[in-house]
Parts: C-alpha cells; sequence; structure tokens
C-alpha cells in the first residue's frame, strides 16, 4: 500500500514505522474473515483493513473525525488479523500510532474523558486492591452490570518457603492480586513443585498496558520503565532464568518492552533483555510436566480420574499477541487432563480485551455469549483460560466455574496422595 506522508509526518519516528507497516499491506481482506468486530457490525471500517484505510487517510494529511475515533476504539487489539494476514502486518502497533495520532486532533466528550482517566489511573493504582475489596464485600447489593466486574473474594493459599537453586521473576500485575490472587500462589506452588522457586519484585507494578493502550503512552512508558528499574539487579547478576507472566495480557506488552521503549537511550538495551526473558507461564509446561511424571509415575493415571474435564479458551493476546497455540492443551493432555478447545471459532476474541469490556458493553457482551455457547457445546465441567481479564468476563455470562488452567493443576497435584 503506498503511502504519501503529510510533511508533519515526515521523517517523525511515528510516520516512518507506520509508512513501513502500510507498505505490506496488499489489500487482500483475509483480516476481514477473523476480526470479531467485522463479524458483529459488518461494517468495513470496522475491520482491520477499514481501519488501516482509516490511518493512512490521517498519516496524509486527512483531519481525522470523530467517526475515526470511534472506529478505531472498536478494535478490540485482539491481533487475530495478525494471525490471519498473508503479509506479516504489524496492525497493533500501528493501531498505537494511529491512535495516538488521530487523539492529539479528536478531542473526546467529557464523560468519555473521565471515564478512560479513572480506568487508566483507577487499575494501575495501589488503591485498587482496597477499592475490590470493598466491592467484594458489597457485591451482593450491586446491579447486574457491576456485579459483572467485580469477582467473589478468592482464597489464595499459601506461598511456598522452600528454596531452590533455579529461580524466576513473576510479575504480580496490577488486577490479579486483587481479583484472582490464588492464580499468582498457584504459580509459586507448581513452580515449587518441580524445583523452582518464584521471586516477585515488590516494586513492579502495572506492566504498562492499561495505560499505554489507553492513549496514556508516557504513562505506560514510565510503568516499563519502572518494572524494567525492580528486576534490573537480579537480571543483571544473573540469578533468575526467566521472567514468568501468568496473565497473557500482560505477557504480550513485556514481550513488546525492546519495541516500545527502542528509541529510549536510558532503556533500550535494558527494555530488549527484559523481552527476551520474559515468558508466558505455558512455556514453562514441558519442564513441569517431564519433572512432575519422572517425580511420580501413577501421577497421569490419578490426574485422568479424578481431575475435572476441561473447556480451554486461548486468550488472544496468548495465541495471536504471543503467537502460542496448542501448547496448554498438548501438555496438560499429556498430565492427564481432558482438555478441549472449542469446535468453532476457538481463535476469536471473547471481548474482554482489557478496558473494551467496560468502553464497548454492547459488543464485550455479544462477544462474550457467542464464545460461551461454543464453549458450552463441549459439555465439560470446567472453563480454563490464561488471562485474569478474559476469566472474569467469561464467568460473568456463565454458572460453570472458569480459572486458570495453572489453578486446576495446582489443585490437581495437592490433591493427589
Amino acid at each position: 500500500m503506498q503511502t504519501t506522508l503529510a510533511p508533519e509526518y515526515q521523517n517523525t519516528p511515528d510516520g516512518m514505522a507506520a509508512e513501513a507497516i502500510l507498505r505490506k499491506c496488499v489489500h487482500c481482506g483475509f483480516c476481514t474473515a477473523t476480526c470479531p468486530t467485522y463479524q458483529l457490525l459488518g461494517d468495513e471500517l470496522d475491520g482491520p483493513r477499514g481501519r488501516i484505510y482509516l490511518m493512512k487517510q490521517v498519516l496524509e494529511g486527512q483531519e481525522p473525525t470523530r467517526k475515526t475515533q470511534l472506529h478505531l476504539d472498536r478494535c478490540t487489539t485482539c491481533r487475530n488479523c495478525e494471525s490471519t494476514c498473508p503479509s506479516g502486518v504489524d496492525y497493533g502497533h500501528l493501531l498505537d500510532i494511529g491512535r495516538k495520532l488521530v487523539d492529539a486532533k479528536v478531542p473526546r466528550p467529557a464523560t468519555e474523558r473521565v471515564v478512560r482517566w479513572a480506568l487508566k489511573e483507577g487499575i494501575p493504582s495501589p488503591l485498587f486492591g482496597p477499592a475490590m475489596a470493598l466491592g467484594q464485600l458489597v457485591r451482593p447489593l450491586m446491579p447486574a452490570a457491576l456485579k459483572a466486574k467485580v469477582p467473589p473474594k478468592q482464597d489464595a493459599g499459601t506461598w511456598p518457603t522452600r528454596r531452590h537453586a533455579r529461580k524466576v521473576l513473576m510479575l504480580a500485575g496490577c488486577a490479579q492480586p486483587a481479583m484472582g490472587p490464588n492464580i499468582n500462589s498457584s504459580t509459586a506452588r507448581v513452580l515449587d513443585a518441580v524445583g523452582i522457586q518464584t521471586v516477585v519484585a515488590p516494586k513492579a507494578g502495572c506492566c504498562g498496558a492499561v495505560k499505554f493502550h489507553l492513549n496514556d503512552q508516557d504513562g505506560g512508558k514510565a510503568e516499563m520503565c519502572a518494572n524494567i528499574d525492580a528486576w534490573w539487579p537480579q537480571v543483571a547478576d544473573g540469578s533468575v532464568e526467566a521472567i514468568v507472566m501468568n496473565a497473557s495480557g500482560c505477557g504480550v506488552t513485556v514481550k513488546e518492552y525492546g519495541h516500545i521503549l527502542q528509541d529510549d537511550p536510558a532503556y533500550a538495551a535494558k527494555a530488549a533483555r527484559i523481552s527476551e526473558l520474559t515468558k508466558d507461564l505455558s512455556e514453562l509446561l514441558p519442564v513441569i510436566v517431564q519433572a512432575l511424571q519422572a517425580g511420580d509415575a501413577a501421577l497421569t493415571q490419578r490426574i485422568r480420574s479424578r481431575a475435572p474435564k476441561l473447556a480451554f479458551h486461548p486468550p488472544c493476546s496468548l495465541q495471536h499477541g504471543q503467537k502460542l497455540k496448542g501448547g496448554v492443551e498438548e501438555h496438560l493432555g499429556a498430565l492427564g487432563f481432558d482438555i478441549r478447545t472449542a469446535l468453532n471459532e476457538s481463535h476469536l476474541c471473547c471481548g474482554s480485551a482489557g478496558t473494551f469490556s467496560v468502553l464497548q458493553p454492547k459488543m464485550a457482551y455479544a462477544l462474550r455469549d457467542r464464545k460461551l455457547g461454543h464453549l458450552g457445546a463441549l459439555q465439560q465441567e470446567v472453563i480454563v483460560s490464561a488471562n485474569i481479564g478474559c476469566i472474569t468476563h467469561l464467568q460473568s455470562g456463565t454458572a460453570t466455574p472458569v480459572r486458570h488452567w495453572v489453578e486446576v493443576l495446582d489443585e490437581a497435584l495437592r490433591s493427589a496422595p
């Protein structure tokens, strides 16, 4: 796609990066077939190809409008289109640039500004945990729409105290400790069972995704740099072998620190190293499975006879953002779990998509119900996923328990004689 940049974008980092991405697009439209919002709305401008045209027009000097902004807002950033694209168009990074340029020229209504500010400042805030605890206390009295965003209080269980020579850093996250604390402690217990110690750096906080994708890119980068500073002593001395993410939405962001901070003279090299060390928890499953089976020859048979049947929803941030497909199913299956993915549309977004479910609730709930319909057809006992946002969003629409897969694995190991 040939592009002639407007003078204001020529020779700028955003302009040059966007032009390089646009030149890969061949207008084929394969992306529309796997775009969740296009599936719902049937509007070319609510699919990746249409949004690319809108961003191209802005880069070429056409003034964006509120309508331009709306179509870009409606994107879930699931990056399914990247998995589909035969030309390798880096749509996710292009969208970050496009939203930044459009928001600089199109003022948002006051109510919208307030909601977006509350999300980007509230979720990463230290006050999020106490606010969630208060919400859980009065949850029975809440209206249904608000109750859907506040999961019941969860017992995290105990954190392992054994020390091991092998260590990994883990990002606790901003929302997960308040909404699903058992996910982090389950991760630590499972890794402890195979001789790996989980370390949490106290000064590491939000991965930066919330602010960055709500177009506070400077705020997001500041959080990224703070995490790098918190992790760097243990990375520099080689005492940890990886930085493990058990929320795939955080994982895809931290894996892109090197890209996002590539022009920062103080952090570019460190960010690249952090991204190189970052692994989704599922990437450790081959090591986990091998160690568990070596230590207990009968474990697989016990899991096969006792564990609940699982329906797996692979988050978009895992299968499209990180390009990790099939690992959870393969390795949990090898351990004896009956785990299946939906026969239809397992590649489509569930509608959670970070803050999308708050900002675009009508589409988010339509996608949720569509996803739950396909998962329900499997008639499994528990739905598992790999991202706190997906887990909370799906649970709001079903009585079937929705959990992180590591919680189910941890429970199976603890219940073993």
